[in-house]
């Protein structure tokens, strides 16, 4: 079987966007020569690796252990040449990312000083809901991942990278915002507008509630922490979420002092366990846990 390097990553590019036309660009060739030597690869497995339905790329079995396989051989690689860069007294690579939605308040500060400290690396960050992160990671397509509830199912390397409260949040007209302590009680006839389920923020919301004993009189549920905000600011009910969320600036809300709140929930910072992490990730690993410290001191 004589397939080269490059076309095993133009077949990964392939998987990883579900478009021949996306593969290309990434891979800085025509879309003519990226087909020709996908079917080069095709030819020397002597069996199909893709199908396209819908003007969508969709793996067969042999094509996504072919690109689990690809995937691997371009790690070890890229580790490789981080070691030798490192070994010269550079600094370049690429490092990637992927954070649940929640997280887009503070890791793109976080980035900051890393990027400052490093210029020559690349840094991909994808920002998702946490299904789609649970999917990279199960499929080890990142360096690093951060979420507040890390999937039970997966053996992962799991450090605390810092809190997470979870508080009510109402409009600020709303009469209950002048009160010094309020109870679970009080919002009873209170309109829940909450984050989809499957959710980091509705998982644990849920399971506090349930604790509790409390069951929403109603639910809205919405997909995004700024429809969620919007919503409340306009008096359609209260809502429980990451204070990370709130930002600096959030005039037309009001945090309420609901006994049991906030939700003592964290962030983590998780990969698959056994994953050698590369030498540009082990330093933005600590990085991101250092200035997490500093950090959570300037909230």
């Amino acid at each position: 079987m004589n397939i080269t390097f490059r076309q095993l990553r133009l077949f990964l590019a392939l998987a990883e966007t579900g478009s021949v036309s996306a593969a290309a660009r990434r891979m800085h060739v025509t879309q003519p020569t990226a087909s020709m030597q996908l079917r080069e690869v095709t030819q020397a497995v002597g069996m199909p690796l893709y199908e396209v339905v819908s003007r969508r790329v969709h793996l067969t079995e042999a094509g996504q252990v072919l690109a689990r396989t690809a995937r691997a051989i371009a790690g070890e690689w890229d580790a490789f040449e981080q070691r030798v860069a490192g070994a010269k007294g550079l600094t370049s690579g690429r490092l990637k990312v992927a954070v649940v939605s929640t997280a887009k308040y503070f890791i793109p500060r976080l980035l900051g000083s890393f990027c400052k400290l490093h210029p020559q690396i690349d840094i991909s960050l994808e920002i998702l809901n946490r299904d789609h992160v649970i999917t990279r990671l199960r499929s080890n397509l990142d360096d690093l991942y951060v979420m507040s509830m890390p999937p039970a199912d997966l053996p992962l390397e799991d450090q605390i990278l810092m809190p997470n409260p979870l508080v009510v949040i109402a409009a600020a007209t709303h009469p209950l915002a002048l009160r010094k302590r309020v109870t679970l009680a009080q919002l009873q006839g209170e309109r829940f507008i909450l984050r989809e389920k499957g959710s980091g923020t509705r998982m644990a919301t849920d399971a506090h509630l349930r604790q509790r004993g409390f069951t929403p009189t109603a639910v809205l549920e919405l997909g995004s922490n700024e429809a969620i905000k919007e919503s409340v600011e306009g008096q359609l009910g209260v809502s429980i979420l990451s204070r990370h969320a709130l930002g600096a600036h959030h005039e037309g809300l009001a945090v309420l002092p609901v006994q049991g709140f906030p939700i003592r929930s964290q962030w983590h910072l998780v990969w698959p366990r056994g994953k050698q992490l590369s030498p540009i990730a082990q330093v933005f690993q600590g990085h991101l846990l250092s200035e997490a410290i500093g950090w959570q001191g300037a909230r």
